[in-house]
C-alpha cells in the first residue's frame, strides 16, 4: 500500500496549529479612463490628428474625390446641353449663368452623404474600437471626419468653379462676393454632413446608410430653385421650395455670383445651417457614445 506524500508548502514548513504564512499581494494602480475629459486644446489637437488620418486615406485611394469633381462635371454637361433647351427655352438670359451655381450647391449635397457611409464603415471595419481604446476626446472621433469631408468638398468646389469658368460662366460681381458664395455653400455642406454623420451613426449597414442618405435629399434637391426657377412651379410645390434651405442657399450663391439681392437669402441660409448643425452635432456626438 502505497503513502501520497504532499509536496512542501512554498511558504516553507508548517508546525502543527500554526497559521499559513501569506504572501503580501501587490494590487495594481486603476487604469485611466480611455475617454477622458480633454480641454480644448487638446480635442483640437486630437481632431485634427484624426483629420490627417482621413485625408490620408482619400490620397491613397482618390476615387473618393468622384462624387466631388468629376460627377459634377458630367451633371453640369447634361443639363447644360442636353436638357438645357427644353427646360429654358425661350427665356432672356443665359441657363448656363443660372444652372452652375446651382451645380456647385448639387456638388455639396452629393458629397456630403460620404460622411455617413465612411463612418459606418469605421464601424464595420473595427477602427472605431480602436478609437474607443485611445485617451481622446469622443467628439474628435466626429469632428475630425467632418473635418477631412470639408476639406474635400473645398476641393470640389474649386474644381467645379474653374469648370464654370472654362465652359463660359462669368462672374459678374467680384473675388469677395465670389468666395462669400463658396463659403455659404460649404457651410450648408458642413451642416448636411453633420446630419449624414448622424444618419451614418444610426443605420448600421453601409448600403442601407447610402440609400437612406439620397432618399432623404431628393425632395431638397429637386424642390428648390437649384435647376429651374421657382415661378414655373405649381403653388404648393413653389411654398415648399422657397422655404427649402437648398433654395436659399442656392439663391444666396446665385445672386453673389452674378448679382441679385443677397440679404434675405443669405440670412436665411445662415439661420438654416446653424439649426441643422444644433441640432445634428448634439445628436451625433450622442449617438456615437451609445453605439
Amino acid at each position: 500500500m502505497s503513502t501520497a506524500t504532499s509536496a512542501p508548502s512554498p511558504a516553507g514548513p508548517q508546525g502543527p496549529g500554526s497559521s499559513p504564512r501569506l504572501r503580501p499581494v501587490t494590487v495594481p494602480p486603476p487604469l485611466p479612463p480611455l475617454s477622458p475629459r480633454v480641454g480644448l486644446r487638446a480635442t483640437a489637437r486630437h481632431s485634427f490628428a484624426i483629420a490627417r488620418r482621413n485625408l490620408l486615406q482619400v490620397r491613397n485611394d482618390p476615387g473618393q474625390l468622384l462624387d466631388s469633381t468629376l460627377m459634377p462635371m458630367i451633371f453640369t454637361l447634361i443639363f447644360l446641353y442636353v436638357f438645357g433647351g427644353a427646360i429654358w427655352g425661350g427665356r432672356e438670359g443665359d441657363y448656363k449663368q443660372f444652372l452652375l451655381p446651382g451645380i456647385m450647391v448639387q456638388t455639396i449635397m452629393f458629397a456630403s452623404r460620404a460622411t455617413g457611409f465612411t463612418l459606418s464603415m469605421d464601424f464595420g471595419s473595427g477602427v472605431m474600437d480602436r478609437f474607443r481604446a485611445l485617451p481622446i476626446a469622443r467628439s474628435a472621433v466626429l469632428s475630425g471626419r467632418i473635418i477631412a469631408d470639408v476639406c474635400r468638398l473645398l476641393l470640389g468646389q474649386v474644381v467645379m468653379l474653374t469648370f464654370a469658368l472654362v465652359i463660359g460662366f462669368s462672374v459678374k460681381t467680384g473675388v469677395l462676393q465670389a468666395i462669400a458664395a463658396v463659403g455659404v455653400v460649404l457651410l450648408y455642406g458642413t451642416a448636411l454632413a453633420w446630419v449624414s454623420a448622424f444618419i451614418g451613426l444610426m443605420v448600421k449597414s453601409p448600403n442601407t446608410v447610402q440609400a437612406v442618405g439620397f432618399l432623404w435629399m431628393i425632395p431638397l434637391q429637386f424642390g428648390s430653385s437649384m435647376l429651374v426657377p421657382t415661378e414655373t412651379m405649381t403653388p404648393w410645390l413653389r411654398a415648399f421650395a422657397e422655404a427649402n434651405p437648398t433654395t436659399l442657399v442656392t439663391d444666396a450663391c446665385r445672386n453673389l455670383l452674378i448679382g441679385g439681392p443677397v440679404a434675405g437669402p443669405l440670412a436665411g441660409s445662415l439661420a438654416w445651417c446653424l439649426g441643422l448643425m444644433l441640432i445634428a452635432v448634439p445628436l451625433s456626438i450622442r449617438q456615437y457614445r451609445r453605439r
